[in-house]
């Protein structure tokens, strides 16, 4: 009858007005997830799934209202098939349904799962009636147990965390003390390193350039001008200082400076 007629439109205005409202609530919580994810708190998350809830829990009561027709009685028939592109659809579905054909309508039309997701569905049934009650109640305390320990780790002061780790750095060597003997030992002694000369002649006039002067003269004393009471580089000791040559270097230094020049590196000592 028109009246029927009438309800099943209302209702169905009604319905479509609901649903609205909960895809411009989804549009607007996965927004702020995907970018306003730095800003968001998690009681703002809390509200939002709240949000949705109501509006979720609002359609239920709408359907199971005594005024609203059973939807369950209507059958959908499609009139016109078509795999040209429909404008209106598209405008109607937001861009998600330009063309109303035979491959999609299958899709769009279904009232019950896919046949994949069906056999999935009847899998999991049968592997959840084959676990007893005994086996049940185990996982069940396995389960709370783990998700005990998780929320005690998490409920834990942070300093408390920061301790723990930094015992373990504590604990834990950062250095090789065999790796580090070696080092002072070769650069103190030369241990363990070469003493062969590299191959290729050596520029004249630039003595002790080469990584080993075998032969060359040996380290002497090295005294430096400065004033009294002030130690050479060397450890020896200052000569005075000549008046009327303010930092020029005495004849001596320079010999013995050349002397040793040749002999400075520590393979010869």
């Amino acid at each position: 009858s028109q009246r029927e007629e009438k309800q099943l439109e209302a209702a169905v205005e009604s319905l479509a007005s609901r649903v609205a409202h909960v895809k411009n609530a989804l549009h607007s919580f996965i927004y702020k997830l995907e970018n306003e994810y730095e800003r968001l708190t998690w009681p703002s998350v809390l509200d939002n799934f709240a949000l949705l809830s109501g509006q979720l829990n609002t359609i239920n009561k709408l359907l199971k209202n005594e005024k609203t027709p059973s939807f369950r009685n209507q059958v959908i028939i499609p009139l016109l098939l078509s795999p040209d592109r429909d404008d209106d659809l598209a405008k109607l579905t937001e861009q998600r349904v330009p063309v109303f054909s035979h491959e999609i309508v299958p899709d769009y039309l279904r009232t019950k799962p896919d046949p994949e997701v069906e056999e999935q569905e009847k899998q999991l049934s049968t592997e959840a009636a084959r676990i007893g009650p005994e086996v049940a109640q185990k996982q069940i305390q396995t389960l709370n147990k783990l998700c005990s320990n998780l929320l005690e780790k998490l409920n834990n002061p942070r300093d408390d965390r920061d301790g723990e780790s930094a015992a373990i750095r504590q604990n834990k060597p950062s250095f090789n003390p065999a790796d580090t003997n070696a080092l002072v030992g070769a650069v103190a002694f030369g241990k363990g390193l070469s003493k062969c000369r590299p191959p290729g002649p050596v520029a004249p006039g630039h003595p002790g350039q080469g990584p080993m002067m075998s032969g060359g003269p040996t380290l002497q004393q090295v005294t430096i001008g400065g004033g009294s009471g002030q130690q050479a580089g060397m450890g020896g000791p200052v000569a005075p200082q000549q008046q009327g040559q303010p930092g020029k270097m005495p004849s001596s230094i320079k010999t013995n400076i050349k002397s040793a020049s040749g002999s400075m590196h520590p393979y010869n000592r």
